[in-house]
């Protein structure tokens, strides 16, 4: 009796916090998406704005510098978290983070939205650690619940911010203790996202062709490419890090020099394409041929924003990313355009984060069931390929991808 006792407390226990997560997370998606929305369009009919993102990244560098070095490390300070609890994540993150993106998608910064709805999410719910007295274990699945509303609800994938936040942990491991909490907080965070009349961008797979040999081949062919540009992207991104830190010791002039070098470029290419977070364009990659250089420009513009410090996320321009490279690649591999820019879209996310299962049932929940096995394929491959590079420097801490297969790819030499 007394067993059963308590299995009834901690039920209703975890429903109420993963009720309070979710109405938290999803609303906090809401209101963000909506903003996000006001100033991207403000600052396409407004393109002088631009010329101030070199102050903007100043007043952002500035505000972490003396108000959020203890929230500065965003997404990796979540996993961080969750690999060795410790003190709790300080609710300012979230206030930092929105202020932050916000600044960097006004004045014309090429950044996401994924690590300010994780980051927003993640210093909402650990507040709830006190309160409801979590153990160290508890705080993890907290944090993983968190995780999965934020993602489920900035996206609209319920059931990809599920696995995302279970799959992002450690490579080739799946944290299941975690499962029911993060399942109920991503569905209430996606279904009160919704409630409040959110629109969420819709992608379309056109055509999807038989599935025969010479099609899976060029499956993987396509996959490997898209792997490949993950590891790239990496590799770009820490490497401009260290650059930036190293030629730059004082932090808040950072992005001052990354915006100056993003406004500049700007103004000599005369298009906002490779700025924010170029949905439009990811929207008309699936209709019709694009520049086939379009990729590796988002590819630059978006390490130097990133880089130097401005605040948003890496997986919408990852999107771009893989979208326009899947676009290119319609020129050389006989499948549909529509099909490769949609396996682009999840493949180079999945190697840039080793999360392909969370991509492919990503895919599923955009563009439907019909194109599931290429794109699993596209996702496989690239996280194969992209090695044991990631995003999330936290990641990478648990171990290899390749362990269980006693093989030793050594791609930090390439």
């Amino acid at each position: 009796m007394k067993s059963a006792t308590h299995i009834v407390r901690v039920f209703f226990r975890w429903a109420l916090i993963c009720c309070i997560i979710g109405l938290a997370a999803g609303t906090a998606s809401a209101f963000f998406l909506q903003t996000l929305d006001w100033v991207t369009n403000f600052r396409e009919t407004h393109l002088w704005i631009i010329a101030l993102l070199p102050i903007g990244g100043l007043g952002i560098g500035l505000l972490y510098h003396y108000y959020g070095k203890e929230v500065t490390a965003g997404n990796n300070l979540l996993i961080d978290t969750i690999h060795k609890p410790a003190k709790k994540i300080p609710f300012r993150m979230a206030p930092f983070v929105y202020i932050g993106t916000m600044v960097t998608h006004l004045l014309g910064g090429s950044a996401g939205r994924e690590g300010t709805a994780l980051q927003m999410s993640g210093a909402m719910a650990d507040q709830l650690s006190t309160p409801f007295r979590l153990s160290e274990d508890e705080r993890r699945i907290l944090i993983i619940a968190a995780i999965a509303a934020g993602f489920g609800s900035v996206f609209g994938t319920p059931l990809a911010g599920l696995v995302f936040s279970l799959e992002l942990l450690r490579i080739g491991k799946l944290r299941y203790t975690a499962f029911i909490p993060a399942s109920v907080s991503a569905l209430l965070a996606d279904q009160v996202t919704r409630l409040w009349q959110t629109p969420h961008t819709h992608y379309t797979i056109s055509t999807v062709p038989d599935i025969t040999g010479m099609n899976l081949v060029y499956a993987v062919i396509a996959g490997v490419t898209f792997g490949l540009c993950a590891m790239i992207f990496c590799k770009g991104m820490h490497f401009s890090s260290q650059l930036f830190k190293k030629i730059i010791p004082y932090a808040p002039l950072r992005p001052l020099t990354g915006g100056l070098l993003i406004a500049v470029a700007i103004c000599f290419m005369g298009t906002t394409k490779y700025i924010g977070l170029g949905i439009p364009t990811i929207v008309q990659s699936f209709e019709t041929a694009l520049p086939s250089y379009d990729f590796a420009l988002k590819i630059v513009f978006t390490i130097v924003t990133l880089a130097a410090g401005f605040k948003g996320g890496e997986v919408t321009p990852l999107f771009f990313i893989g979208a326009l490279l899947g676009n290119a690649l319609s020129v050389m591999i006989p499948l549909p355009l529509s099909l490769l820019t949609g396996m682009g879209f999840v493949a180079v996310f999945a190697g840039a984060t080793n999360t392909p299962i969370a991509c492919t049932v990503m895919a599923i929940e955009l563009f439907g069931f019909d194109s599931t096995v290429y794109v699993l394929i596209a996702c496989v491959m690239a996280y194969l390929v992209s090695g044991n590079h990631s995003i999330y420097e936290g990641q990478l801490k648990t171990g290899s991808k390749y362990e269980r297969w006693k093989v030793n790819f050594n791609w930090d030499k390439l």
